[in-house]
């Protein structure tokens, strides 16, 4: 009898336009936010996720199918996918909504990639995706999204390897306490920690081959969900600057200044 032939592997990589890295933030002037009229980048996190899953198909090679990216975002959001194309994905989907509107909110993106998965005809079997958004830094939509589908978690991953004929992947996660390896069954979600690998930068050739490869677009109406977000921001306000210290010449000078300053130092 001939044995069963193994399922090729599908990828899906949720990624997201956020405020680059190295823009130095600033309230808006109606305190209501940051001031987003600056210089966005795909979020650091994603681009590692995206790395991993173009690295998982080197290792693989015929073993992955495809990589799709998908991202839920303004019209520019669209320049966040052709750069993850350029990086090696196949396809990617770009779920619309106006601008100006409101980051959604980690579990509205969970339930927004569960709608999708299940519209993937050809299935999912791993979703990579960064930990975190670096400009909420919810560290939530991974978790959500696992226990929304009933699927494997490893989460904040710094080695990923994963066997196609077993459909299984070994995890090593970073923990406070220092490494945790995980086994788990495919599908699956992974979320990337930063020393999981360094993201390549694009060639100019498959720039231009990114300009070419499909993307697939959706509205939240079409799939179904609200996007509404469940949290008001009141007020956002930079922090009180930093105000230079002193020096003291002796231990009675200083707590002399820490009483002046309302602190009373305890015996040991």
């Amino acid at each position: 009898m001939r044995p069963s032939a193994v399922r090729l592997l599908n990828i899906l990589v949720p990624v997201k336009r956020a405020v680059d890295f190295a823009v130095k933030i600033r309230v808006n002037p109606e305190q209501t936010g940051i001031d987003l009229n600056v210089k966005h980048s795909m979020n650091p996190f994603d681009e590692i996720a995206v790395e991993e899953a173009v690295r998982l198909r080197e290792r693989l090679k015929d073993a992955v199918k495809s990589i799709k990216v998908v991202t839920i975002g303004p019209p520019k959001a669209v320049e966040t996918l052709r750069t993850a194309l350029a990086m090696g994905a196949d396809s990617a989907i770009h779920v619309e909504i106006p601008e100006g509107t409101p980051s959604p909110e980690p579990l509205a993106v969970a339930k927004t990639l569960r709608e999708l998965v299940m519209r993937q005809k050809e299935g999912v079997d791993l979703i990579i995706m960064g930990k975190q958004a670096i400009d909420d830094d919810a560290g939530q939509t991974g978790q959500m999204l696992a226990g929304l589908m009933d699927w494997a978690q490893a989460t904040f991953a710094s080695k990923v390897d994963v066997d196609p004929s077993t459909k299984a992947a070994n995890v090593t996660r970073e923990i406070d306490g220092g490494l945790e390896q995980l086994k788990c069954q495919l599908p699956m979600v992974i979320t990337t920690d930063l020393r999981l690998n360094e993201p390549r930068y694009a060639s100019l050739p498959n720039i231009m081959k990114a300009k070419k490869k499909p993307i697939e677009k959706f509205t939240p109406a079409d799939l179904g969900v609200d996007l509404t977000p469940r949290l008001r921001t009141l007020k956002v306000t930079e922090p009180p600057k930093r105000v230079g210290g002193g020096k003291v010449a002796n231990v009675d000078e200083l707590l002399v200044k820490l009483k002046e300053a309302g602190i009373t130092p305890k015996r040991a």
